[in-house]
């Protein structure tokens, strides 16, 4: 018996149990190589070992701050050797910084917005404020800056 013998198997089903992704997206996942190819038992199920789910929560995490599937896959090539990567990190999280403010700038823009035409319905006798700001396809945006 070989130690990838011994490993600790996941059912694919298993893993979709314990971190909450799809059946599909493991697939695509390993389709697209953010996963090495996944070990198949004899009947060709797919069988995760520690290091899959691992790189299966770094994933996640990268996820969930707004890394693009590119990146995640340039932050998995830089996690193999991350002392001599860590100013590409600090580069590519520093880009990553400055799109998610300037994403926060042009949602303080859209809630005022929002805002807006919400009080100025309550105030309105005729029509909708809101159906008429959204109606107007950006030719008279309106003046909230």
């Amino acid at each position: 018996m070989t130690a990838e013998d011994t490993k600790v198997r996941y059912r694919i089903g298993d893993v979709t149990e314990q971190l909450g992704i799809s059946a599909d997206t493991l697939r695509y996942y390993e389709k697209i190589g953010l996963l090495p190819p996944i070990f198949r038992s004899t009947s060709g199920m797919r069988a995760y070992d520690g290091q899959d789910l691992s790189r299966l929560r770094f994933i996640q995490r990268a996820k969930a701050m707004n890394f693009s599937l590119a990146e995640i896959r340039q932050l998995l090539e830089m996690r193999a050797d991350p002392r001599h990567a860590r100013d590409e990190v600090r580069e590519l999280t520093r880009r990553k910084l400055a799109e998610i403010d300037a994403h926060i700038q042009s949602l303080g823009k859209l809630r005022n917005e929002l805002e807006l035409l919400t009080n100025l319905c309550q105030r309105a006798e005729a029509g909708c404020p809101i159906i008429e700001g959204l109606d107007c396809h950006g030719e008279q945006r309106l003046k909230i800056e």
